[in-house]
């Protein structure tokens, strides 16, 4: 599926930092305005022993005058530093429009465009921002060259190009003003840049159609689970799911589901072959997303979250606790959580994984742990495999 890079600590780092400068800019203000009270109070409560006012009285009031309004300014002008340098160590900096050689078009969607009415009283913005990932500033010449296009023109034939700005984070990407490539559903021949051609090609690949639709109908392992005997677990209650991983991106899951009146969405990436048109093709519905992204659902909307070996264990432990918390977070309670045939490698990784699994509380409806032989690598090393099937719990 491919994913963006995350330096360890990186982010605790940051906000260390940020939570530094913070307090010691506070702390600044705090006796900035305690000074100014402290002056403020002299000010206005000194009287002179005979009631009259001298000129040097007159200079004393205005070197006190001068000094809060200097404070003042000083406040200000910290409290605009703060965010700058709280912006450049959080990574959430603007795209420059200023720098050379950037698109008019992308220029125009990142203008803010002011409320007609003003603010809006539910709401309390002023002002619609446009959404583009924050990792797009280290990508900006190719988002420059995303939205170089004719516009109401046909849009270029650059999916490596999206493919290759979502993988480095630019997610989302703008929105652009051109007619998007059409392509036929019977023969999909037109394919282009891609080593598939044809749905023959598709087949003959590990996890193409043939082979993914029989081990939901006739477990191939112990590790492989039926589909009629997963949704038995659910008590007839799943009707919406959402797929995730690499195990099933031809979509052939949500064909199978959708014959049981189950409504899945699967997550894909066009990598080395088409599979978001393919599995439209089928009549169910892909998602163009990577899993570094977060999930554009509502909380505890999903009856079924199936994750198959797409799920990169060996990921930094903290990479795969947030994408395993944005999961928990779309699965509604009492919902399932099926591991598909998920790969650990060794037993210690296993445990690792299994360590955190628990740390949801799902109760364990079923779990099978197998081994399976690494043809792929030709070593004849045996590789451990997790399956299982969980149901959230309730959380007070």
């Amino acid at each position: 599926m491919g994913s963006v890079s995350l330096k360890p600590g990186d982010g605790t780092a940051r906000f260390k930092r940020s939570t530094l400068c913070s307090s010691a800019v506070n702390i600044l203000m705090l006796f900035s305005v305690l000074a100014t009270n402290l002056f403020a109070l002299y000010a206005f409560t000194y009287s002179p022993k005979h009631h009259t006012i001298t000129p040097f009285h007159h200079k004393n009031i205005t070197l006190i005058s001068q000094h809060v309004s200097l404070i003042i300014k000083q406040i200000d002008s910290s409290q605009k530093k703060l965010a700058r340098i709280e912006n450049q160590l959080l990574g959430y900096q603007t795209l420059d429009v200023s720098r050379p050689n950037l698109a008019n078009e992308l220029k125009l969607f990142l203008q803010h465009h002011q409320l007609p009415l003003g603010k809006d009283s539910r709401t309390r913005i002023t002002e619609m921002v446009a959404s583009v990932g924050h990792s797009c500033e280290k990508s900006a010449d190719l988002l420059s060259q995303y939205m170089t296009y004719k516009v109401s023109g046909p849009c270029p034939d650059d999916w490596s190009l999206v493919q290759k700005l979502i993988l480095r984070g630019c997610e989302p990407l703008p929105r652009r003003r051109c007619f998007a490539k059409t392509v036929p559903k019977v023969g999909l021949s037109t394919w282009s840049g891609l080593g598939c051609k044809n749905i023959n090609c598709l087949n003959k690949k590990p996890n193409g159609f043939a082979f993914d639709r029989q081990k939901y109908v006739k477990a191939t392992s112990k590790n492989d689970f039926l589909i009629d005997d997963v949704l038995a677990m659910g008590n007839n209650g799943i009707r919406i799911g959402f797929d995730i991983g690499t195990g099933s991106k031809t979509g052939t899951f949500a064909a199978l589901m959708a014959e049981k009146n189950v409504t899945i969405i699967t997550n894909t990436l066009n990598v080395d072959a088409p599979y978001s048109d393919f599995i439209a093709a089928r009549g169910v519905f892909p998602l163009f997303l990577s899993l570094d992204h977060r999930f554009p659902f509502y909380d505890n909307v999903f009856d079924l979250v199936h994750v198959t070996s797409g799920l990169d264990v060996e990921t930094k432990p903290e990479k795969l606790e947030f994408l395993m918390f944005d999961t928990d977070r779309i699965l509604r309670v009492g919902g399932l959580l099926w591991l598909d045939n998920i790969h650990c490698g060794d037993d210690e990784k296993k445990r690792t994984f299994t360590r955190l699994i628990e740390k949801f509380g799902y109760k364990k409806l079923k779990w099978v742990v197998g081994q399976k032989m690494d043809g792929a690598v030709g070593s004849g090393k045996h590789e451990v495999y997790l399956s299982a099937v969980l149901q959230k719990p309730v959380r007070i």
